[in-house]
C-alpha cells in the first residue's frame, strides 16, 4: 500500500512562504494498492495536482473517491480534477452519504446562479455511487475499507484500509471527546485504531487553543497523543494543519507531541504535501 499526501491543510487553502514545507492545499490523499488501482480520500484543492499526475502516469480510468464529508475544504478541488472531464473515466464515489449531493452543488448553476460555468451534467466521466459504506466493509481488490463515524459538525466518517495485514487509518475533522455522539466516544476510536501501522489524525489545534474552539470538530495534540498511546499505533501523523499554522509552528507541534509521556515508542510526524509512505 502506497500512501501519498496531495493536500494536508484544513479549513481553507493557505499558500505562501510560511507554508512551503508542509504545503497549503486542503485535504486529498492517494492510496495505491498492489493491483495499482487508485483510491482517493477527499477532493480538497490538492486533488488538482493529483489529477494531473494520474493523467501523466495513465492511471485514471478506474478510480475510487471516498469523501469523509462535504464541507468546502474537502470538495472544493473537484471541479479542477482533470479526469472527470474524460469520457473513458469511471469514478466510483463512496464514503459520506451526502457525497454525490455535495459534488453536484459545487457544479450546479441552479444552486447559486452564476457561481460556476460548468454543470455536473457536463462532466464526461461516468460517476456513480458505491453504497456499501458505512453499513459494511468495502472491498476494492486487495484492500478492505471500513468506515467509522467522526465527531464533526454535520457528521462524516473516517476510514481504515487493510491490505496484507497492514493497516492505515485516516481520521480527519474529528474532535476527540470522552463522551461523543453515539459511536464516537474516545473508547470507540481506541478500538477502531488498535495496533494500526499508521494513524493519520486531525490535529489542528494546541491544547491551549481548545477552550475557544470546543465543538468545532477538531482535535489537539494532547488528545491525539493519548489516542495513539492507548491504541498502541506504530506511527502517528498529525493532519489538517490550521491555515494560520506556519511550517515552523508545525515543527514545534511535532516536537511537543513526540515529547509527551509515553510517546517515545511511537514515531510522530506531520503530514507533508508530496510525501509518500509505503506499508
Amino acid at each position: 500500500m502506497k500512501i501519498t499526501f496531495w493536500g494536508v491543510r484544513g479549513s481553507i487553502a493557505a499558500p505562501g512562504p510560511d507554508t512551503v514545507i508542509y504545503g497549503g492545499n486542503t485535504t486529498t490523499v492517494e492510496i495505491c494498492q498492489e493491483s495499482n488501482k487508485t483510491i482517493i480520500i477527499d477532493a480538497g484543492t490538492g486533488i488538482r495536482s493529483l489529477g494531473d499526475s494520474l493523467l501523466i502516469n495513465k492511471k485514471y480510468e478506474n478510480l475510487h473517491l471516498l469523501l469523509s464529508h462535504v464541507h468546502w475544504d474537502h470538495i472544493l478541488g473537484f471541479p479542477f480534477f482533470a479526469p472527470v472531464f474524460l469520457a473513458n473515466v469511471h469514478l466510483k464515489l463512496g464514503g459520506s452519504k451526502r457525497g454525490m449531493d455535495g459534488l453536484r452543488r459545487i457544479l450546479s448553476s441552479n444552486f447559486i446562479d452564476g457561481s460556476w460555468p460548468v454543470r455536473f451534467e457536463d462532466l464526461k466521466a461516468k460517476i456513480e455511487p458505491q453504497l456499501s459504506l458505512p453499513e459494511k466493509s468495502l472491498v476494492i481488490d486487495s484492500i478492505v475499507v471500513t468506515a467509522h463515524p467522526i465527531q464533526h459538525p454535520q457528521g462524516g466518517m473516517g476510514f481504515k484500509f487493510v491490505e496484507n495485514g497492514k493497516s492505515f487509518i485516516f481520521l480527519t475533522d474529528n474532535e476527540l471527546l470522552h463522551d461523543g455522539w453515539n459511536g464516537t466516544s474516545f473508547k470507540d476510536f481506541v478500538k477502531f485504531c488498535k495496533s494500526a501501522d499508521i494513524l493519520v489524525h486531525d490535529c489542528q489545534y494546541l491544547p491551549e487553543e481548545m477552550e475557544t474552539r470546543k465543538g468545532w470538530g477538531h482535535s489537539d495534540i494532547d488528545s491525539v497523543a493519548r489516542l495513539a498511546r492507548d491504541s498502541q499505533v506504530r506511527k502517528l501523523i498529525l493532519f489538517h494543519h490550521d491555515p494560520w499554522r506556519t511550517d515552523a509552528a508545525i515543527d514545534s507541534m511535532v516536537e511537543r507531541c513526540s515529547n509527551l509521556p509515553g510517546m517515545d515508542s511511537i514515531a510522530v510526524s506531520a503530514a507533508k504535501e508530496g510525501t509518500m509512505l509505503i506499508i
